[in-house]
């Protein structure tokens, strides 16, 4: 299905729900896919304290807010101009959805609007729905849509970003590490290896691969993976791989390992918000910008490209930043970091 089909983004205007007394309003956009709202939610759990907290971001943002966030509203919204392909398709856009979305969030009186993206796309929308000021990660040429600019590099680890934000609100400072959802099962490792974007997927046989060392050395793999790779796992010998149905089992299920391996995608971000050490294979993103931010992630970097980052627009036939990667490094370099890990024991 194409990402343009995903357009609707509600039915009808959102009503303004009552609000908090004495609490001024704040609007958070996150325009993007899983692993950025899992990286949002701490920001949003200090903003529920000293804000009336409404979240800007795409319809299954609603899962992760009912357990991390639920104090924080939800409009849903599929921005087309933050999609990964086909976003600038203008006659295609939904424009009377759009301005009707701006009217409702204008008629809200929010005190403060924020962003972490340095998108003047996103701050223009944002300055349109006319917040008291609007703070954020300005892009060149375009700070002047921002009220206040808290860029200072060209590139801002994502939990960085909003911890500097939560700082300029005057919010308790920001953990760099959450503590555990559940206590880890002894020696299970979950991986994922399923992203919303193929660019990002490292090819199955070498995470294959990986598996069979990981058995030999003693742990416990749990594979999980999107729905379109079920055969390909399957064409691998890997009859146990599954699809988890919602958000639920899948936070349940990556919460309950020692640790997390996986693409630089969503899941991996999840795991460092449920608390669990993340291990990511990089491909056409930097480490330094996108790594999951949990005190003992470690990573795999893509190979180079005079590109990147590219932000999922390889301009070849196929990432060969992330299929130079081979398995055997691969492990090399997982196995040490797994001895670095707090391992519990079974029973």
């Amino acid at each position: 299905m194409s990402a343009l089909a995903e357009y609707p983004a509600f039915s009808a205007p959102p009503r303004a729900r009552p609000r908090a007394a004495n609490r001024p309003a704040l609007l958070v956009a996150e325009l993007r896919g899983m692993g950025d709202l899992a990286i949002l939610m701490p920001f949003l759990q200090a903003a529920s304290q000293r804000y009336d907290v409404t979240l800007l971001a795409v319809p299954n943002a609603a899962g992760l807010l009912r357990r991390f966030a639920p104090e924080v509203e939800l409009i849903p919204c599929v921005a087309p101009w933050a999609l990964f392909s086909g976003g600038w398709d203008l006659p295609r856009w939904p424009w009377r959805r759009l301005l009707g979305l701006v009217r409702a969030l204008r008629a809200r009186r929010f005190a403060t609007a924020v962003s972490v993206w340095p998108l003047a796309s996103d701050h223009l929308f944002l300055r349109l729905i006319r917040p008291g000021r609007l703070i954020g990660f300005g892009q060149k040429n375009a700070t002047w849509l921002l009220n206040r600019d808290l860029r200072r590099e060209e590139h801002t680890h994502r939990p960085e970003a909003w911890r500097r934000l939560a700082a300029e609100l005057g919010l308790p400072a920001l953990a760099t590490a959450q503590p555990r959802l559940r206590p880890a099962v002894a020696r299970r490792i979950v991986l994922h290896s399923g992203a919303s974007q193929k660019l990002r997927v490292w090819p199955l046989a070498r995470y294959a691969a990986v598996l069979k060392s990981l058995r030999a050395a003693g742990w416990s793999p749990v594979v999980l993976c999107d729905r379109w790779q079920l055969p390909l796992w399957h064409d691998l010998g890997e009859m146990a791989v599954r699809v988890a149905p919602d958000m639920d089992e899948l936070v349940e299920t990556i919460a309950s390992g020692t640790a997390f391996l996986g693409n630089d995608s969503g899941p991996g971000h999840l795991a460092a918000l449920c608390g669990v050490p993340t291990f990511t294979i990089f491909g056409p993103q930097l480490p330094e910008l996108f790594a999951p931010g949990h005190p003992q992630a470690g990573w795999v970097e893509g190979g180079p490209c005079d590109y990147k980052p590219c932000y999922d627009r390889c301009r070849y036939a196929e990432p060969h930043c992330l299929t130079s990667v081979q398995a055997d490094p691969v492990w090399l370099k997982l196995s040490a970091w797994l001895e670095t890990l707090a391992v519990p024991h079974a029973g």
